[in-house]
This record gives C-alpha cells, sequence and structure tokens, in this order.
C-alpha cells in the first residue's frame, strides 16, 4: 500500500513537473501572437519571420540576402512596431562616414563645451540595408557595435542597449559599387538567411494586402499593439537557455562545425574544396538557435531536427570554399548538405 502511495505521488510530482509555469505559458503565447501578427504581415515569407525571431530569442544579429521587394525591410519594421523596442533604418552608400552611425561630439554654443550626440546605433533594432555598399570605416565601427554592444568615439566608449538587434541586407543581384564584407564581421552575424520570390498565391495576397494598407493609410488608424516589452524578451531568451539538450546533441554539433574543419572522417572529397572552416562562434551560434527554435516549438527540450533545420543558415557564411568547389560550381549549401547525410546523429 506504501509503496503504491510513494509510486502514486512520484506520479503526481512528474506530472506537477511536466506543467508548465502559468507565467511561462503566458509568455509563450504572447510570442505566437507575435509570430503570427508577423505571418499575417510578412506573407510568403516563413522563414524570414522565423528566423528573425529566433535572432531575437538567441540575442543575436541577422544577414538577409534577397532581391529587392521581398518584404526585408517590412519585416524589421513590423517586428519594432509589435515590440517594446524603437527602430532606425540607415541606408549604406560608399559615402557614409562612421560617425553616421555611431554619432558625434557637437559643439553647444551655449555652453562653449562638446557633447556627444548618439548615432542610429544606439537604437534597439537597426536595418543595416545594403549593409556591403560602405566602406572598410564604417563596417569597423559597425563591427564594434555588434561585437563589442558600444561605440568608441576619441577616448571614450558608451554602452549600447541592452536590447539591440542589427539586421543587414545584401542584394545579390548588382555588385558594382559593393564592399565585401570581412570574414570578422560576417562571423559576428548569428544567421544568414536567403529570401527568395513567394508563390503564386501568396503573391495575390500581398496584392490584397497593400491595397488595405493604402486604405488605411487615407483615414486614421489605430498603431498595431505592442505584443512584448523588454522585459518578456528578456524572460524568453532565460527560458530558451534553460532548455534541455542532451549531451550527444551538443556532441553533435560540435562534430558537425569540426566537419567543416576538416571533413575527411566523414566526406573525405571535400577535404581539398574547404579552404576554411567555421570557428567554435558556429557551435555556440547553432546551439544557441536550436534552443530557440524549440522554444518556438512549445517544447522543453532540443531535438537533432532543430539543428539540422537550422545548420544552413549558421554556416553559409562561415564555410569558404576553395578554387576548386568555385571550379566546379559546388556551393556552401551543397556542402553543408553533405555534411549533415553523413555526420552521424547521436
Amino acid at each position: 500500500m506504501q509503496t503504491e502511495m510513494l509510486s502514486a505521488q512520484d506520479d503526481a510530482a512528474g506530472v506537477a513537473a511536466a506543467l508548465p509555469d502559468a507565467a511561462a505559458a503566458a509568455l509563450h503565447a504572447r510570442v505566437n501572437a507575435l509570430r503570427d501578427a508577423l505571418q499575417a504581415e510578412i506573407i510568403g515569407q516563413p522563414a524570414l519571420v522565423e528566423r528573425l525571431l529566433i535572432a531575437l530569442l538567441a540575442d543575436g544579429h541577422l544577414l538577409v540576402e534577397g532581391a529587392p521587394g521581398l518584404a526585408k525591410t517590412t519585416a524589421i519594421k513590423a517586428l519594432a512596431a509589435r515590440i517594446e523596442a524603437d527602430f532606425h533604418r540607415v541606408q549604406f552608400t560608399p559615402d557614409l562616414l562612421p560617425a553616421d552611425l555611431t554619432g558625434t561630439d557637437v559643439l553647444r554654443p551655449a555652453t562653449g563645451a562638446f557633447e556627444f550626440e548618439p548615432g542610429p546605433l544606439f537604437h534597439n533594432l537597426v536595418l543595416a540595408d545594403e549593409i556591403n555598399r560602405a566602406p572598410a570605416k564604417v563596417q569597423s565601427a559597425l563591427l564594434e557595435a555588434m561585437a563589442e554592444r558600444q561605440v568608441t568615439i576619441g577616448r571614450r566608449s558608451w554602452p549600447l542597449p541592452r536590447l539591440f538587434l542589427v539586421m543587414a541586407t545584401q542584394n545579390p543581384i548588382e555588385q558594382e559599387g559593393t564592399f565585401p564584407l570581412p570574414e570578422a564581421q560576417l562571423d559576428r552575424f548569428l544567421l544568414h538567411v536567403p529570401v527568395g520570390y513567394p508563390q503564386a498565391d501568396s503573391e495575390r495576397d500581398i496584392m490584397r494586402l497593400a491595397r488595405r494598407r493604402a486604405q488605411q493609410e487615407l483615414a486614421p488608424h489605430a498603431e498595431a499593439a505592442r505584443l512584448l516589452t523588454q522585459s518578456d524578451i528578456f524572460a524568453a531568451r532565460e527560458q530558451v537557455l534553460s532548455l534541455h539538450m542532451a549531451d550527444g546533441l551538443e556532441d553533435y554539433i560540435v562534430q558537425l562545425v569540426l566537419a567543416t574543419r576538416d571533413p575527411r572522417p566523414w566526406a573525405p572529397a571535400l577535404r581539398e574544396k574547404i579552404a576554411w572552416g567555421a570557428s567554435p562562434r558556429a557551435s555556440i551560434a547553432l546551439e544557441r538557435c536550436a534552443r530557440a527554435s524549440a522554444w518556438l516549438a512549445g517544447r522543453d527540450y532540443v531535438l537533432p531536427e532543430d539543428v539540422q533545420s537550422l545548420a544552413p543558415d549558421v554556416l553559409r557564411h562561415r564555410v569558404l570554399l576553395g578554387y576548386e568547389a568555385e571550379a566546379e560550381g559546388l556551393r556552401v549549401d551543397d556542402v553543408v548538405r553533405q555534411l549533415l547525410e553523413r555526420v552521424p546523429l547521436p
């Protein structure tokens, strides 16, 4: 009898442990509402919406590549309108100066003293539009902001907001007048997400949505309701970091990243085609993103599918191919796909 009672107590304790905390469940519901609101406005680009939320939950930056008119700018503007965050868009051009991003010291005639005037980087969400059109000095200033979460002017440094996300865009069509991003800066982006054209049904819905927006602009309308506070975002990040990840899955992430440096144990033919593999930042990014993906899916544990679905976006900008691969028309995505097929699952 006592054994049965203990067993029943254990079962009850297990059920209680499995039940989500009410506050955590409410927070997850608000994030789901945010995702639904974004998908209703960013039609035909579910992967972009998902990756944007993953970057927000994993506290990282996003590099998005796609042709003009594919809702890249609209996506981050819609996100900024629905969370407690301010937003600024910077159009990168060859004549852009570092001070145009960081801000500069301004002379105040009334006092005769210089006062620092913060630049666009001091906003929570920053859109670096066509990032590869700016010269090296501008990229250096942006790199410090992304890596160190601070801005330095002369001998003084200023911290950036705790909530700070850069979404940068690149246009793959026109390369004239562009500057390739340095590898150190590319490595600071959590994800590199390609954006393609929508399907026919989605494009029809896009036309209807654009018409509704035009009609709303002709009449007074309420602003979008903010669904998440900054405290909500930081709380969600804590939950993401506390998710369970099996030791075997951690080993799988490490082996997958190691395979980009030396694929011989799994794919010997790729050894001469990879010039440089991914850095340890890739392991960190893949683990963080897999956790965020599992949390968005409503799970408190990470699956191999979470890792595999995000591996291309995490590794795409971190693996450099050699001349032999370029001569054969091999892309980084092809290499990553082969490694995902051959590195054994835990």
